[in-house]
């Protein structure tokens, strides 16, 4: 598969529908796995790399699961389209900054990738629509085990799969859910919320990972502890800390429209007006209030309103996809311009959101304070 071919298709998991899909918008595992015999990418001299390269890339190529999938080596990758990659979570930041001696293969569906002499050999990853761990990790454990059958994995009979960092000693799996926390946001409750779910071992991250920032309030919980704990415990655990949270974000969401349906309704009708005839947007800005649409699309403020069509643009005006489909290098300014210009194409056969006074409004709520003499 052309890379073009890759990118003209929407993946599996951006068509928003799976278990809880309106908070949770992915479920990803990833196993990091390195063979016997190598030096981790990060000690290798580039002739290792590349040696490594040539024989595991066949391999990997070779799975049913990657027939006629898309797989490329990075020197022959531009940075635009390494950071394509990126945008669509099929690989690292990390990983998109190498060159010589990675390389990275990727399914039909977009749903498993396989990046090749990151921080470890490989990086095995599943990536499923929704609450939907377990099928992802059924995923990765398939091609696990195929790959473990050709080649000669590193694992220790006491410490298991060994990693070139000792945090993903073990299993060598780390699980994660993007979630969608609007609600929780606007109602001030997010912060207790990470502070619970980093008391028990898990990790609250950003849009794409370790050190990057909560965009378009978009979290993502994962484990930390990959040592002593067999696979399913770790995806139960996850699974019922999600499932809590699903219930704050939804609690709150109820809570915002019986207390204060005048800011929300005013939230979503800001967001909408912005997008829609918006001139000039930064990534930040329109992340942050496509979000706030998506959560009126869910909560039924915005009519006829697709959750997909949201999805596939918080893709669509990132930076790298701006200018793959420019087909040149834009400047900043000329990214939020073009960002504007596609966001108003997208949305101009959406109907503006429902107005405030049609819905039934409870009739204790009191107008708030005005500023107004």
């Amino acid at each position: 598969m052309r890379f073009t071919t890759l990118i003209k298709h929407p993946a599996d998991w951006m068509k928003g529908s799976g278990l809880h899909s309106d908070v949770v918008m992915t479920s990803r595992v990833r196993l990091a796995r390195n063979l016997r015999g190598f030096s981790f990418p990060g000690y290798s001299a580039e002739r290792q790399r590349v040696e490594l390269l040539e024989l595991a890339r066949p391999c990997v190529e070779s799975l049913p699961e990657m027939a006629d999938g898309y797989s490329e080596e990075y020197s022959g990758l531009s940075k635009i389209r390494k950071q394509v990659l990126v945008e669509r979570h099929l690989v690292s930041r990390e990983h998109a900054a190498r060159a010589a001696g990675c390389a990275v293969v990727v399914d039909r569906k977009q749903s498993l990738s396989i990046m090749i002499n990151e921080e470890d050999h490989f990086r095995i990853q599943g990536i499923r629509a929704g609450l939907n761990l377990r099928s992802a990790y059924s995923l990765v454990d398939k091609v696990d085990t195929a790959l473990e059958s050709m080649l000669p994995y590193a694992y220790d009979d006491r410490l298991g799969y060994l990693t070139a960092c000792p945090t993903n000693l073990g299993t060598g799996m780390r699980a994660s859910v993007m979630l969608h926390l609007p609600a929780l946001v606007l109602s001030d409750q997010i912060n207790p919320v990470i502070k619970a779910v980093g008391k028990i071992g898990l990790a609250v991250r950003g849009l794409y990972g370790e050190g990057t920032e909560a965009l378009g309030n978009l979290f993502q919980i994962s484990n930390q502890h990959t040592l002593g704990e067999k696979e399913g415990e770790i995806i139960s655990q996850i699974e019922k800390v999600i499932e809590r949270v699903v219930s704050s974000e939804v609690n709150a969401r109820q809570k915002l429209l019986e207390d204060n349906p005048t800011m929300l309704h005013d939230q979503v009708g800001r967001a909408f007006a912005i997008l829609r005839y918006a001139h000039v947007l930064t990534s930040k800005e329109a992340l942050n209030l496509l979000s706030l649409l998506r959560l009126g699309a869910d909560m039924d403020l915005i009519p006829n309103c697709d959750r997909s069509l949201l999805d596939m643009l918080l893709l669509e005006i990132q930076p790298a996809h701006l200018q793959l489909s420019a087909e040149r290098d834009l400047s900043p300014e000329e990214r939020d311009t073009r960002r504007a210009e596609i966001t108003r194409t997208r949305l101009q056969l959406l109907t503006g959101p429902s107005n405030v006074s049609t819905i039934n409004q409870p009739s204790e709520e009191k107008p708030s304070d005005s500023n107004d003499e």
